[in-house]
Protein backbone atom coordinates (compact mmCIF):
# COMPACT_ATOMS: atom_id res chain seq x y z
CA UNK A 1 0.00 0.00 0.00
CA UNK A 2 1.45 3.34 -1.46
CA UNK A 3 1.51 6.48 1.17
CA UNK A 4 -1.20 7.99 -0.99
CA UNK A 5 -3.58 4.70 0.05
CA UNK A 6 -2.48 4.36 3.78
CA UNK A 7 -3.20 8.00 4.16
CA UNK A 8 -6.65 7.52 2.73
CA UNK A 9 -7.14 4.75 4.79
CA UNK A 10 -6.61 6.18 8.17
CA UNK A 11 -8.59 8.70 7.39
CA UNK A 12 -11.48 6.60 6.20
CA UNK A 13 -13.44 7.58 9.77
CA UNK A 14 -12.50 11.24 9.40
CA UNK A 15 -14.40 11.48 5.84
CA UNK A 16 -17.56 9.85 6.29
CA UNK A 17 -19.16 12.43 7.40
CA UNK A 18 -18.24 14.51 4.38
CA UNK A 19 -19.33 11.45 2.54
CA UNK A 20 -23.18 12.12 3.64
CA UNK A 21 -22.83 15.53 2.37
CA UNK A 22 -20.84 15.42 -1.09
CA UNK A 23 -22.76 13.04 -2.88
CA UNK A 24 -23.14 12.05 -6.52
CA UNK A 25 -24.61 14.54 -8.63
CA UNK A 26 -25.86 17.03 -5.22
CA UNK A 27 -26.67 20.33 -6.13
CA UNK A 28 -24.72 23.32 -4.18
CA UNK A 29 -27.90 25.06 -2.62
CA UNK A 30 -28.39 27.04 0.66
CA UNK A 31 -28.65 23.26 2.57
CA UNK A 32 -25.57 21.94 1.34
CA UNK A 33 -23.93 25.39 3.10
CA UNK A 34 -25.29 24.50 6.16
CA UNK A 35 -24.85 20.83 6.32
CA UNK A 36 -21.25 21.49 5.86
CA UNK A 37 -20.47 24.18 8.27
CA UNK A 38 -21.96 21.73 11.01
CA UNK A 39 -20.22 18.57 9.54
CA UNK A 40 -16.93 21.03 9.84
CA UNK A 41 -18.04 22.33 13.15
CA UNK A 42 -19.27 18.73 14.44
CA UNK A 43 -15.83 17.14 13.03
CA UNK A 44 -13.68 19.16 15.56
CA UNK A 45 -12.92 21.99 13.49
CA UNK A 46 -14.50 24.29 15.56
CA UNK A 47 -17.17 27.19 14.39
CA UNK A 48 -14.24 29.86 13.59
CA UNK A 49 -12.57 27.90 11.11
CA UNK A 50 -16.08 26.01 9.85
CA UNK A 51 -17.47 29.89 9.14
CA UNK A 52 -14.09 31.30 7.83
CA UNK A 53 -13.99 27.90 5.12
CA UNK A 54 -17.83 28.27 4.40
CA UNK A 55 -18.13 31.92 3.62
CA UNK A 56 -14.67 31.55 1.41
CA UNK A 57 -16.26 28.50 -0.24
CA UNK A 58 -19.41 30.55 -0.83
CA UNK A 59 -17.43 33.49 -2.19
CA UNK A 60 -15.55 30.98 -4.42
CA UNK A 61 -18.75 28.92 -5.97
CA UNK A 62 -20.17 32.08 -7.25
CA UNK A 63 -17.36 33.58 -8.57
CA UNK A 64 -16.32 29.89 -10.43
CA UNK A 65 -19.97 28.92 -11.13
CA UNK A 66 -19.34 25.91 -9.00
CA UNK A 67 -22.87 24.44 -8.77
CA UNK A 68 -22.19 20.45 -7.88
CA UNK A 69 -21.06 19.23 -4.21
CA UNK A 70 -18.98 17.06 -6.57
CA UNK A 71 -17.06 20.07 -7.53
CA UNK A 72 -16.40 21.43 -4.50
CA UNK A 73 -14.23 18.79 -2.89
CA UNK A 74 -11.46 20.10 -4.12
CA UNK A 75 -12.12 23.55 -3.72
CA UNK A 76 -12.65 22.94 0.04
CA UNK A 77 -9.67 20.64 -0.02
CA UNK A 78 -7.36 23.28 -0.80
CA UNK A 79 -9.21 25.86 0.82
CA UNK A 80 -8.78 23.87 4.17
CA UNK A 81 -5.07 22.80 3.42
CA UNK A 82 -4.54 26.87 3.27
CA UNK A 83 -5.34 27.52 7.30
CA UNK A 84 -2.00 24.66 8.30
CA UNK A 85 0.81 27.01 9.33
CA UNK A 86 3.55 26.10 6.58
CA UNK A 87 6.61 24.47 8.77
CA UNK A 88 9.88 26.54 7.79
CA UNK A 89 11.94 23.68 8.66
CA UNK A 90 11.65 19.71 9.29
CA UNK A 91 13.76 19.16 12.68
CA UNK A 92 13.94 15.59 11.48
CA UNK A 93 15.39 16.40 8.19
CA UNK A 94 17.58 19.04 8.99
CA UNK A 95 20.20 18.12 11.33
CA UNK A 96 21.77 17.94 13.42
CA UNK A 97 19.44 18.32 15.59
CA UNK A 98 17.58 17.60 18.86
CA UNK A 99 13.74 17.25 19.51
CA UNK A 100 12.37 16.66 22.96
CA UNK A 101 8.88 15.26 22.92
CA UNK A 102 6.43 15.91 25.22
CA UNK A 103 2.53 14.87 25.99
CA UNK A 104 0.15 12.97 27.80
CA UNK A 105 0.72 9.91 28.77
CA UNK A 106 -0.66 7.43 26.55
CA UNK A 107 -0.25 9.98 23.26
CA UNK A 108 2.38 8.11 22.06
CA UNK A 109 5.43 9.41 22.14
CA UNK A 110 7.57 6.42 22.80
CA UNK A 111 6.27 5.17 19.63
CA UNK A 112 6.42 8.09 17.83
CA UNK A 113 10.25 8.37 18.79
CA UNK A 114 11.23 4.87 18.18
CA UNK A 115 9.27 5.25 14.77
CA UNK A 116 11.54 8.18 13.89
CA UNK A 117 14.44 6.36 14.82
CA UNK A 118 14.07 3.93 12.91
CA UNK A 119 13.35 5.73 9.78
CA UNK A 120 16.40 8.23 10.44
CA UNK A 121 19.04 5.16 10.44
CA UNK A 122 17.40 4.06 7.35
CA UNK A 123 18.39 6.95 5.57
CA UNK A 124 21.98 6.76 7.08
CA UNK A 125 21.85 9.18 9.99
CA UNK A 126 23.61 9.13 13.12
CA UNK A 127 20.87 8.45 15.68
CA UNK A 128 20.78 8.96 19.17
CA UNK A 129 17.58 8.09 21.61
CA UNK A 130 17.25 9.73 24.62
CA UNK A 131 14.82 7.71 27.24
CA UNK A 132 13.99 10.78 30.19
CA UNK A 133 10.81 9.17 30.81
CA UNK A 134 12.79 8.25 34.45
CA UNK A 135 8.84 7.32 36.19
CA UNK A 136 7.37 4.69 33.37
CA UNK A 137 9.84 1.36 33.33
CA UNK A 138 7.79 0.03 30.61
CA UNK A 139 9.16 3.74 28.83
CA UNK A 140 12.46 2.71 29.09
CA UNK A 141 12.12 -0.97 27.87
CA UNK A 142 9.85 0.46 24.89
CA UNK A 143 12.87 2.54 23.82
CA UNK A 144 15.76 -0.11 24.45
CA UNK A 145 13.32 -2.41 22.12
CA UNK A 146 12.69 0.05 19.27
CA UNK A 147 16.73 0.68 19.81
CA UNK A 148 17.43 -2.72 19.49
CA UNK A 149 15.36 -3.52 16.14
CA UNK A 150 16.83 -0.28 14.51
CA UNK A 151 20.18 -1.01 16.04
CA UNK A 152 20.05 3.05 17.63
CA UNK A 153 21.60 3.64 20.83
CA UNK A 154 19.83 4.12 23.85
CA UNK A 155 20.63 6.52 26.35
CA UNK A 156 19.15 6.67 29.75
CA UNK A 157 19.27 6.68 33.44
CA UNK A 158 17.71 4.03 36.14
CA UNK A 159 13.91 5.06 36.89
CA UNK A 160 13.20 7.83 39.40
CA UNK A 161 16.51 9.66 38.26
CA UNK A 162 16.28 13.24 37.45
CA UNK A 163 15.24 14.08 33.63
CA UNK A 164 16.62 17.20 33.38
CA UNK A 165 20.20 15.43 34.41
CA UNK A 166 19.19 12.88 31.51
CA UNK A 167 19.03 15.04 29.00
CA UNK A 168 22.36 16.54 29.94
CA UNK A 169 23.73 13.21 29.48
CA UNK A 170 21.76 12.66 26.52
CA UNK A 171 23.62 15.50 24.75
CA UNK A 172 27.21 15.05 26.07
CA UNK A 173 26.89 11.55 24.06
CA UNK A 174 25.39 13.16 20.94
CA UNK A 175 28.57 15.47 20.61
CA UNK A 176 31.22 12.52 21.30
CA UNK A 177 29.39 10.57 19.28
CA UNK A 178 28.94 13.74 16.51
CA UNK A 179 25.02 12.31 16.35
CA UNK A 180 23.42 13.60 13.27
CA UNK A 181 19.74 13.38 15.36
CA UNK A 182 19.12 13.27 18.88
CA UNK A 183 15.23 12.36 19.88
CA UNK A 184 14.09 12.54 23.52
CA UNK A 185 11.45 11.26 24.67
CA UNK A 186 9.99 12.38 27.67
CA UNK A 187 7.13 11.66 30.84
CA UNK A 188 3.57 12.37 29.89
CA UNK A 189 2.55 15.08 31.90
CA UNK A 190 -1.10 16.16 32.86
CA UNK A 191 -1.17 19.28 31.29
CA UNK A 192 -3.51 20.41 34.55
CA UNK A 193 -0.56 20.04 37.02
CA UNK A 194 1.24 23.36 37.13
CA UNK A 195 4.32 21.53 39.19
CA UNK A 196 4.69 19.41 36.62
CA UNK A 197 4.48 21.02 33.82
CA UNK A 198 7.04 23.57 35.52
CA UNK A 199 9.38 20.61 35.99
CA UNK A 200 9.06 19.73 32.36
CA UNK A 201 10.12 23.35 31.84
CA UNK A 202 13.16 22.60 33.35
CA UNK A 203 13.84 19.67 31.13
CA UNK A 204 13.47 21.93 28.22
CA UNK A 205 15.91 24.56 29.11
CA UNK A 206 18.38 22.33 30.45
CA UNK A 207 18.70 20.95 27.13
CA UNK A 208 18.82 23.80 25.35
CA UNK A 209 21.12 25.46 27.21
CA UNK A 210 23.57 22.61 27.10
CA UNK A 211 23.13 21.50 23.69
CA UNK A 212 25.13 22.84 20.65
CA UNK A 213 22.89 21.57 17.76
CA UNK A 214 19.24 23.66 17.80
CA UNK A 215 16.30 22.33 20.21
CA UNK A 216 12.85 21.41 18.95
CA UNK A 217 9.98 21.20 21.12
CA UNK A 218 7.44 18.95 19.37
CA UNK A 219 3.69 18.01 21.46
CA UNK A 220 2.69 14.45 20.18
CA UNK A 221 -1.18 14.76 20.35
CA UNK A 222 -3.64 11.67 20.17
CA UNK A 223 -6.31 12.99 17.36
CA UNK A 224 -8.87 10.35 19.66
CA UNK A 225 -8.96 13.08 22.59
CA UNK A 226 -10.80 15.35 20.28
CA UNK A 227 -11.53 18.46 21.86
CA UNK A 228 -9.79 17.72 24.77
CA UNK A 229 -6.57 17.41 22.82
CA UNK A 230 -7.33 21.24 21.76
CA UNK A 231 -7.06 22.21 25.44
CA UNK A 232 -4.06 20.14 26.09
CA UNK A 233 -2.20 21.66 23.21
CA UNK A 234 -2.78 25.32 24.68
CA UNK A 235 -1.81 24.25 27.95
CA UNK A 236 1.65 22.79 26.77
CA UNK A 237 2.34 26.20 24.93
CA UNK A 238 1.62 28.21 27.43
CA UNK A 239 4.63 26.71 29.21
CA UNK A 240 7.13 25.20 26.88
CA UNK A 241 6.32 27.49 24.04
CA UNK A 242 6.06 25.10 21.57
CA UNK A 243 7.63 24.13 18.18
CA UNK A 244 5.67 22.14 16.07
CA UNK A 245 2.99 18.97 16.35
CA UNK A 246 2.61 15.35 15.45
CA UNK A 247 -0.84 14.03 15.62
CA UNK A 248 -1.55 10.34 16.13
CA UNK A 249 -4.52 7.91 15.96
CA UNK A 250 -5.95 9.47 13.37
CA UNK A 251 -7.12 6.36 12.04
CA UNK A 252 -8.53 5.74 14.99
CA UNK A 253 -10.95 9.00 15.31
CA UNK A 254 -14.27 10.37 13.04
CA UNK A 255 -12.95 13.75 13.97
CA UNK A 256 -9.86 14.27 11.86
CA UNK A 257 -10.80 18.13 11.71
CA UNK A 258 -9.16 18.33 15.38
CA UNK A 259 -5.36 18.61 13.35
CA UNK A 260 -6.91 21.75 11.38
CA UNK A 261 -8.10 23.10 14.81
CA UNK A 262 -4.75 22.67 16.84
CA UNK A 263 -2.26 23.82 14.12
CA UNK A 264 -5.11 26.50 12.79
CA UNK A 265 -5.43 27.94 16.45
CA UNK A 266 -1.99 27.87 18.00
CA UNK A 267 -0.31 28.60 14.49
CA UNK A 268 1.87 25.57 15.00
CA UNK A 269 3.06 23.29 12.07
CA UNK A 270 2.25 19.94 11.89
CA UNK A 271 5.65 17.36 10.94
CA UNK A 272 4.30 14.38 10.90
CA UNK A 273 0.27 12.20 10.97
CA UNK A 274 0.37 8.82 12.71
CA UNK A 275 -2.48 6.72 10.40
CA UNK A 276 -1.58 3.45 11.51
CA UNK A 277 0.18 1.22 13.81
CA UNK A 278 2.98 -0.01 11.72
CA UNK A 279 6.42 2.15 10.98
CA UNK A 280 5.20 3.45 7.75
CA UNK A 281 2.05 4.64 8.85
CA UNK A 282 3.49 7.66 10.16
CA UNK A 283 3.83 10.29 7.68
CA UNK A 284 5.67 13.12 6.64
CA UNK A 285 2.49 15.81 6.40
CA UNK A 286 1.47 17.29 3.74
CA UNK A 287 -1.49 19.73 4.24
CA UNK A 288 -2.98 19.66 0.72
CA UNK A 289 -2.46 15.81 0.80
CA UNK A 290 -3.84 15.63 4.12
CA UNK A 291 -7.19 17.82 3.56
CA UNK A 292 -7.60 15.49 0.04
CA UNK A 293 -7.62 12.41 1.89
CA UNK A 294 -10.18 13.81 4.72
CA UNK A 295 -12.78 14.99 2.15
CA UNK A 296 -12.62 11.96 -0.10
CA UNK A 297 -10.88 13.85 -2.78
CA UNK A 298 -8.45 11.35 -5.02
CA UNK A 299 -4.80 12.06 -4.19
Amino acid sequence: MGLADRLKKGLEKSREALNQIFYMGGEVDEQFWEDLEDTLVMGDMGPEVAMEVVDDLRELAAKKALHTADQMREALAKRLAETFPVAKTDPFDDTPSCVLFVGINGAGKTTTVGKLAGAAKERGERVLIGGADTFRAAAIEQLKVWGERSGVEVVTRERGADPASVCYDVIESAEKQASDLVLIDTAGRLHTSPELMRELAKVVSVTRKRASMPVTVVLVVDATTGQNGLNQAREFNDALDLDGLIVTKLDGTSKGGIAVKIAHDLDLPIWRIGVGEQMEDLQRFDALSFCRALVGESL
